[in-house]
């Protein structure tokens, strides 16, 4: 069948009605493909990076409808170069690429034939991605194409900017589905074969038509890897903004900035090294992919700092990647301090800050052969009453991540989970709550200071202000608190905290904020106290914590 045939045939699809399906899965060998991967550059650009705000999200928000959507108008970023672009994303060691097609706001980087409002009606008139999938098959990187399910620009979608809140008083979602469809179809026919298709914001999208859009797409590339939002879940999920938990039987993704916004902004604030290893580290650690974004500028680079930042990722893959790449996560959950991943007979412990020797952990129920670190010498041994522990010299403690490589007996991936907690993580600490969901242990207030990640505090549904508060077993100095709240969306549940100590029979606030995110660092001045309490005054839904740690000394008396 040609592709003007096939297209015929979705637009006369999109037209009758849809029944329910189920949606065919990937092929184990694929999945297996793009989890051995590990690591993903993502791409967010187009005419929007004019302004440096929000691709789509700022059309009739911060950029009138009538400008944004004239904005391609100006377009001409003569300095792009998708070979630059393959060259930056082999050197911070990434496997694969995935470019933002079209976003919400409707704007295609290809040559479709469904829309005018595409680049080559631009003053660039250039096929971005003809030419960057041809850069990545040089260049050996997997090419991937995300496009936005919602679409805020075409008429016949039922809602538009600002936000996609706006509902339109004509559409016919049926029309919208078959162009869909026939965009799709176009990108897999004339692109292809992708490495995965990255869809986004399902919005009026079911898991009805999600299913249709992936058997489509099946039907053109059968060994297609399709992420969770066309409104059916698809092969794996992508937690957005954050690092995902411990799941090792559904493949899932984390999608991160490498700055603070998905597309170009002027002067946004980047990550630090350390933060975009430990985000690459800890995903992996959980069993899952880090596609990391960068934001091209107008002219088509992207800008210098970032990849100067990629380099460094690089570099650092470049020495230690043999501990991620085509690894699984595990059998440790991950902690504060330690994750795990592991292949064949080997695991690897990453240390990701520098604790107390020697490491204990729970020892697993296989004989280990040898521990050393990664490239390095061996290092000491014991497994004591069901605790491993290990030895780390005082000059071998690296900055980023210090590994150690174990040998063990048999697969690694037989280990079944264990949890990382090494104990409580701050130890003889009394804790209480104001709340706490349905009542239950499981969710009770000492769950945030047992050592352990995978338990928490929780509250119930609703609650907007709340306390937790630790006794300590003696007088200290504090000088910081880390916080681990658990996200179940990209976003804080705490809009507005303070932190408190007692000071004799009163409270006195050390630290106010407003969200507190994943993992909140904080740091005062140092101050004695016997008590720490975290004061929720705002909450949009019932917060809950899963580990809070104090950068303490005891007291002299």
């Amino acid at each position: 069948m040609n592709t003007q045939t096939l297209l015929a045939a979705l637009i006369a699809l999109g037209a009758g009605s849809l029944s329910a399906q189920e949606a065919a899965p990937a092929t184990p060998a694929a999945i297996q493909n793009w989890r051995d991967a590990r690591f993903g550059m993502f791409v967010h650009w187009g005419p929007v990076s004019i302004k440096g705000t929000e691709i789509g999200w700022s059309r009739g928000e911060k950029v009138p409808v009538e400008e944004y959507d004239k904005l391609y108008q100006q377009f001409n970023p003569t300095e792009f170069n998708a070979e630059e672009w393959v060259a930056a994303a082999k050197g911070a060691g990434m496997k694969y690429l995935v470019l933002t097609t079209k976003h919400h706001d409707g704007f295609c980087l290809w040559d479709t034939k469904q829309t005018d409002y595409n680049i080559m009606h631009t003053p660039f008139k250039r096929d971005v991605v003809k030419e960057l999938a041809a850069a990545c098959k040089k260049g050996g990187i997997g090419f991937g194409t995300y496009y936005s399910t919602c679409d805020w620009h075409h008429p016949d979608f039922p809602l538009t900017s600002p936000g996609g809140k706006t509902v339109r008083e004509k559409s016919d979602l049926d029309a919208y589905t078959a162009y869909l469809k026939a965009q799709v179809s176009e990108l897999l026919t004339n692109y292809g074969p992708l490495f995965t298709l990255w869809f986004d914001v399902p919005q009026k999208f079911d898991a009805t038509r999600g299913a249709g859009i992936i058997n489509l797409a099946r039907s053109i590339q059968p060994d297609i890897v399709i992420n969770n939002r066309t409104g059916h879940k698809g092969d794996y999920d992508t937690p957005e903004q954050r690092i995902g938990g411990f799941q090792i039987d559904r493949p899932w993704e984390t999608c991160m900035t490498i700055c603070q916004q998905w597309a170009w902004k002027p002067d946004d604030k980047m990550k630090s090294l350390e933060q975009c290893l430990h985000t690459l580290i800890r995903a992996n650690g959980g069993d899952g992919n880090l596609l990391f974004n960068v934001g091209p500028m107008p002219n088509g680079r992207i800008e210098g700092r970032q990849i100067e930042r990629l380099k460094e990722m690089g570099a650092w893959l470049g020495k230690n990647g043999g501990a991620l790449y085509g690894t699984h996560g595990g059998p440790w959950k991950p902690s504060n301090h330690l994750v795990s991943t592991r292949k064949g007979d080997k695991v690897y412990l990453h240390l990701l800050m520098k604790v107390a020797n020697p490491v204990k952990l729970l020892a697993p129920p296989v004989e280990i052969k040898s521990a050393r670190l990664l490239q390095g010498a061996a290092i000491p041994m014991q497994r004591s009453d069901g605790m491993l522990s290990l030895e780390i010299p005082d000059g071998a403690w690296d900055p980023i991540d210090t590994i150690v490589e174990l040998t063990v007996s048999g697969d690694s991936m037989e280990i079944a989970p264990l949890s990382s907690a090494g104990g409580p993580s701050i130890p003889g600490a009394k804790a209480t709550a104001s709340a706490v969901f349905s009542s239950s242990p499981e969710f009770a207030a000492d769950k945030a200071i047992d050592g352990d990640s995978e338990t928490r505090w929780a509250t119930p549904a609703g609650t907007k202000n709340c306390w937790i508060q630790l006794d300590l077993p003696e007088p200290a100095t504090i000088t910081g608190v880390e916080i681990d709240e658990v996200m179940t969306t990209h976003t804080s549940r705490v809009k507005k905290y303070e932190l408190q100590v007692k000071d004799g029979g009163s409270w006195t606030t050390v630290h106010s904020g407003g969200a507190v995110g994943e993992h909140a660092k904080l740091t005062f001045a140092p101050v004695s106290t016997t008590a720490i309490r975290l004061n929720i005054l705002d909450a949009s839904e019932g917060p809950t914590i899963s580990e809070i740690r104090l950068n303490a000394t005891a007291r002299k008396p």
